[in-house]
């Protein structure tokens, strides 16, 4: 077993490789009933949701054999996005909510979040329970024959979440005439988003909706925009969306297709809040990988961005410690706790589809708040060591700070889910910031050999 189970966002790897193994599944579904079970006593649910993964189906029947051996029921409710499975189990007033995916990652990785009873991601304190349940033994728990749990499968899953995320949609207003690309990227929401949108009146250019196990995340969904903005223009659409493998974030393209990230997705949701007066906290809460552009484009409205480091759940924090409505990332995950407990691709896209159809105007003028500032993101992988404590590598990052004091930010960080250092640059002068991630780049390649 790794040294870790539980990174920023669950538990994450290479299918059928430690520690995404039916084993370690099924481990982990004992230690989750064990921890609930051990603060109550009446007979626990768990729902479980998947992606379009092929090892989905070997994580699905490992984690719901874990459940029932510690005596928990199961509700299955197959392939949809990870907010509906938060959703439902609120919904269903289940004990916890399992999605298995690996969201934005190719085929070969696979996931395990994990949700409470309210529908938020569990806190570390209750992970670090579970975690230290896999690995103490769980064999001496197991429940009498008679007292095992049972597994049943909700057929209206779907449904139930369509209409959820249609009532976050204004009242009265419709997508008539609007023709709207949908790329769902052969993941999770491949049947939902389509028939959502259709239902509101636009006429839907389906992208990403024919998944076989292989092909999620693949030149498709928001990681791979290219042929979501192709087909806009090809089309004639009014708009594109392109949603992650477990839909819980998105990016969009204007009528041009050219693409609209996360930062000016939030930018839009924040002015309708504030014209509607919705909006609350006084701004919005974001990573620290936020463009500039934004920032200084919400304190022209009088109102605050407030950052955090990156992960969702940070972000969530800070939103629910501080009163905020509207949060989210660059990358498109936007979290509106008006409507739910994580990010929604979907839902958030209705917000930008409403502001569209309530103004009137393009999309590239509706959704293109602000000229973010140059910034230049680079991702170095590698495979063992501690590059970032390397001399020469701590050596080029002052004098890349130095470089762009005052005139912009550097932020380098190792990524939470896989074996990536990200190193950002933002700044007035794009040659200056690119050449300076460039050598930091280079400094860290040298020492990851």
């Amino acid at each position: 077993m790794v040294e870790k189970l539980f990174g920023t966002d669950g538990i994450r790897g290479t299918a059928n490789a430690e520690p995404m193994t039916a084993e370690t599944a099924l481990k982990v579904g004992m230690a989750a009933a064990l921890q609930l079970r051990r603060n109550g006593e009446h007979q626990r649910r768990a729902v479980i949701g998947k992606d379009t993964r092929l090892s989905g189906y070997m994580l699905e029947p490992a984690l719901t054999a874990g459940f029932i051996s510690m005596g928990m029921n199961v509700t299955l409710v197959g392939p949809l996005p990870t907010p509906a499975i938060a959703m439902l189990t609120r919904s269903l007033r289940a004990d916890l909510g399992v999605m298995i995916t690996a969201s934005h990652n190719p085929f070969r990785d696979n996931g395990i979040k994990l949700f409470g009873p309210d529908g938020y991601k569990l806190s570390d304190a209750v992970e670090a329970e579970i975690e230290a349940g896999v690995r103490n033994g769980l064999s001496a728990h197991l429940v009498p024959a008679e007292k095992l749990g049972r597994a049943v499968r909700l057929d209206d899953a779907v449904g139930r979440y369509n209409e959820f995320v249609k009532q976050s949609f204004p009242k009265g207003l419709r997508l008539d005439g609007l023709k709207v690309v949908i790329d769902c990227a052969n993941g999770a929401a491949y049947k939902v988003a389509p028939e959502v949108l259709w239902e509101l009146g636009a006429e839907v250019v389906p992208l990403g909706v024919g998944p076989d196990g292989f092909n999620i995340n693949r030149d498709c969904g928001s990681t791979a925009t290219d042929a979501m903005c192709n087909r806009v223009v090809t089309s004639g659409a009014d708009i594109g969306i392109a949603l992650d493998g477990d839909a819980d974030r998105v990016l969009i393209a204007d009528e041009t297709g050219r693409l609209i990230d996360g930062d000016q997705v939030m930018a839009v949701i924040a002015e309708a809040g504030l014209a509607a007066g919705t909006l609350r906290g006084g701004g919005v809460v974001a990573t620290v990988m936020s463009n500039l552009g934004l920032e200084h484009y919400l304190s022209g409205l009088g109102l605050e961005l407030a950052r955090t480091q990156v992960g969702d759940r940070y972000v969530l924090e800070h939103m629910r410690a501080h009163g905020f409505n509207v949060g989210g990332e660059q990358s498109g995950h936007i979290i509106l706790t008006d409507f739910g407990t994580t990010g929604d691709g979907l839902i958030a896209t209705l917000q930008v589809l409403a502001a569209l159809v309530q103004s009137g105007k393009a999309a590239s003028v509706t959704c293109r708040k602000f000229a973010p500032l140059p910034q230049i993101l680079k991702n170095v992988r590698y495979s063992q060591g501690k590059p970032l404590e390397n001399a020469g590598v701590k050596a080029t990052i002052v004098a890349g700070e130095k470089r762009l004091d005052g005139h912009g930010r550097l932020l380098i960080r190792k990524s939470g889910t896989e074996p990536l250092i990200r190193v950002m640059g933002e700044g007035d002068d794009e040659a200056v910031v690119t050449a300076v991630v460039d050598d930091i780049v280079g400094a860290i390649t040298r020492a990851a050999r």
